[in-house]
């Protein structure tokens, strides 16, 4: 049965859930906010590129009420039959984009191609008058990022790009926290997304019928170099700088965007990057161990601080991912669904003895420090001790995904706002497309986040 059909049989009980804010929740769970659904808010939804993400695209926005799936677009073959299969067999298919984009009964498209198509798509899509979810990276390259925003205000269209996470009531939360004060003054932020599986590594299984009859191979390679046709460039394309944008702008570019939405901030303004091709040596051009570093300076949502990523590709450890915020009076971890609060203050008086130089001075003088110590730093009453540490979980069966496009959706509706602009977008995919350009041109690279250029 399809997910669509599921989620429909689900839906009275779904109505009648408690709403957890009036936002945001996942439809398959948690309720939905206060809104009745008439004809005329029904939203026809098309979906470009059917990959792994365009598939689970497609499914998440799906759970969502009101929507209808009324065309797909893919360059195999195979995809638009299994797309037939999922979601029936009188859905519009077609290897042009182009033909999705001049329905006039389409009022949105989900673009999931590789990354070398993001930019180009997208503006047709907001010229041709859509509402445009663009997978991230927005885009594949730092000089496509204005042409996107050019078009997002020109056109009407609601352009959000997807990075799901910034939707999260789990980041919602670590906003919060950090914007209370709970850590002190942020000094530093450690994040990595490390991963051990040959599939986790984008080794994706590929076709047994892949061929130059079942692949539209000359409209892939797009304005790349031209090649003979190659499967596992196609379905593989993540591996090469000529379609994707490697480890930077694929994983990168998430810990970029909950980083900047907790803070408010547009971004570093120098990254360095370093790595290597440590393992996973198939042909692919783009390191499977990558690390970079990054200054961000004061903004009016964070004082300057330091940022680490870090992606292994090959991550004996069994892999995993954390976003870690450091400050001067406590920590905030967040990672597989949950998020824990650690507090620790220094003391005012900074003690003596131990491990210290006190231990060197002669008995006078080190009578005279105690003298002096007990006067400047006089003991203070006992307080009562609180809880140094604290937890926030989703629900059971909570989607960020799902969430997202219930942000989208509404902004359609609404003629509101969404979380993840094309600014905010750009301003995510740039530092991790910048962390690019400084690990193949061994350099490092100075970003104006706020003009969104390079210095």
């Amino acid at each position: 049965m399809s997910t669509r059909r599921k989620f429909l049989r689900r839906l009275p009980a779904l109505l009648a859930a408690p709403v957890l804010t009036t936002q945001a929740v996942n439809a398959g769970t948690l309720g939905l906010p206060q809104f009745k659904y008439t004809a005329n808010d029904r939203i026809n939804l098309a979906c470009i590129g059917l990959g792994i993400q365009g598939f689970n695209n497609v499914n998440a926005a799906l759970e969502n009420p009101g929507i209808e799936l009324v065309a797909a677009c893919d360059l195999y073959d195979g995809r638009l039959e299994r797309a037939k299969e999922l979601y029936g067999k009188d859905l519009f298919t077609t290897r042009d984009y182009r033909e999705i984009l001049s329905r006039k009964d389409i009022d949105a498209v989900i673009v999931a191609t590789p990354d070398h198509w993001h930019d180009t798509i997208t503006i047709a899509a907001l010229d041709a008058g859509k509402h445009v979810y663009c997978e991230k990276p927005m885009v594949q390259q730092l000089e496509e990022g204005h042409a996107i925003l050019d078009a997002e205000r020109r056109n009407p269209g609601v352009l959000i790009v997807g990075s799901q996470r910034v939707s999260s009531i789990l980041l919602d939360k670590a906003r919060e926290i950090y914007q209370r004060g709970d850590l002190g003054q942020l000094v530093m932020i450690e994040t990595f997304n490390d991963r051990f599986s040959a599939m986790g590594a984008w080794q994706y299984s590929i076709p047994r019928d892949a061929s130059p009859q079942t692949v539209d191979w000359d409209t892939f390679l797009k304005d790349s170099p031209k090649l003979p046709f190659d499967a596992t460039r196609f379905f593989r394309w993540r591996n090469y700088r000529d379609y994707g944008t490697g480890v930077g702008g694929d994983l990168f570019v998430h810990l970029f965007s909950g980083v900047h939405r907790m803070l408010d901030s547009v971004g570093p303004n120098r990254i360095f990057a370093t790595g290597g091709l440590r393992y996973w040596e198939d042909g692919r051009d783009v390191p499977d161990v990558f690390l970079a570093n990054c200054d961000y300076a004061e903004q009016a949502g964070h004082p300057a601080f330091n940022m680490q990523l870090r992606v292994n590709f090959v991550a004996g450890g069994g892999g995993g991912s954390r976003t870690r915020l450091v400050g001067t009076e406590g920590s905030l971890d967040l990672g597989g669904g949950s998020l824990t609060l650690r507090r620790n203050k220094l003391p005012e008086a900074p003690g003596y003895g131990g491990w210290d130089s006190f231990n060197t001075f002669p008995e006078s003088t080190r009578a005279e420090f105690q003298q002096w110590y007990k006067t400047t730093y006089p003991p203070t009453p006992p307080g009562v001790i609180g809880p140094d540490e604290w937890t926030f979980r989703t629900p059971e069966g909570y989607s960020d995904h799902v969430h997202h496009f219930h942000n989208w959706f509404t902004a359609i509706r609404e003629k509101g706002k969404v979380v993840e602009d094309g600014a905010f977008g750009f301003r995510a995919a740039a530092p991790s497309l910048a962390a690019n350009v400084s690990y193949f041109e061994k350099r490092v690279v100075d970003w104006d986040p706020v003009g969104m250029k390079t210095v």
